[in-house]
């Protein structure tokens, strides 16, 4: 396992988080694909920009290594195989449930997954909390609390992003390879699968003489999943997992930002009472990552 780097991952988590929150508005560029096309489509653009970045970052000799590891080790092609499957499901949900009415429910499961990184950092890894940390994970919790005690939401959507995601990185450990390369097979592994979405889907007849999507949107589709992808899981590998787990906070605030000043939605009284708390652990989160950077 690589060293902890803080500086790095904090940087490759704030970047990734910034990433996702403005796909949410490239996705509405996307009309009128539903959100199984949408997936499909950013796996198949994903794919070659994924190995492209490998190629950029001189990272082939590590891509053919994990292959001969998974040929020759079952237990990594297994581990391979399972880890692009719990992806593939996070990617899948991010897009369906906005075209479902889920959104608020997927949005609980983001809330609740940071307190699910840190606790299992703290009891499967056995890491050490900052009175800081902790302080923002009680803060944090209120907030979550907050909107569990509103919505009472807390079905299967949101389940699976509070459960799906901590073995996934508990795997992507296990499995002990640079993030990247690994990140480029998960996506390879789903690309069959979105082919046969795109081919028998309907959002070929969709796509015919959009010009658009095909020179710009959709490339520009796998060329911000890549990055940001690539960065969240590069950020996992090079941070604890208990600070990894609370930085996740940065992204469903972007994500507030990025609602009420691009969507043009409003946030009202009630949700400030889950916002604010959260907001409040990300300044403390910010707190501790300045003390944790700063000279000795």
């Amino acid at each position: 396992m690589n060293a902890y780097q803080p500086g790095r991952g904090i940087a490759f988590s704030v970047s990734a988080s910034t990433l996702f929150a403005l796909m949410s508005v490239y996705a509405k560029l996307l009309a009128p694909l539903t959100g199984l096309d949408i997936f499909a489509w950013r796996v198949i653009w994903t794919v070659p920009g994924a190995i492209t970045l490998v190629a950029m970052r001189s990272r082939l000799p590590m891509l053919r290594a994990l292959l001969q590891r998974a040929v020759r080790e079952p237990r990594t092609a297994l581990l391979l195989a399972v880890s692009a499957a719990l992806l593939g499901a996070q990617l899948w949900v991010f897009l369906w449930a906005p075209l479902h009415g889920r959104m608020l429910e997927v949005s609980l499961g983001y809330f609740l997954l940071p307190l699910s990184m840190v606790l299992l950092g703290r009891f499967y890894y056995h890491e050490r909390l900052e009175p800081l940390q902790w302080l923002a994970v009680a803060c944090a919790a209120l907030g979550v609390a907050h909107e569990l005690w509103v919505t009472r939401a807390f079905s299967w959507p949101t389940l699976l992003v509070v459960l799906g995601y901590p073995p996934y990185f508990v795997l992507r450990r296990k499995i002990n390879a640079d993030s990247l390369t690994a990140f480029a097979i998960e996506m390879s592994l789903m690309l069959p699968f979105a082919l046969a979405i795109a081919l028998h889907g309907g959002s070929l007849a969709l796509l015919s003489g959009r010009v658009d999507m095909w020179l710009l949107l959709l490339p520009g589709l796998g060329a911000l999943s890549t990055i940001a992808l690539a960065s969240y899981l590069k950020a996992s590998r090079l941070l604890p997992m208990a600070l990894f787990g609370i930085l996740g906070y940065v992204e469903p605030v972007l994500l507030v930002i990025v609602s009420v000043t691009l969507l043009g939605e409003t946030l009202t009284a009630q949700q400030l009472a889950t916002y604010v708390p959260i907001w409040i652990a990300v300044g403390l989160t910010a707190l501790h990552s300045a003390r944790l950077l700063a000279p000795r």
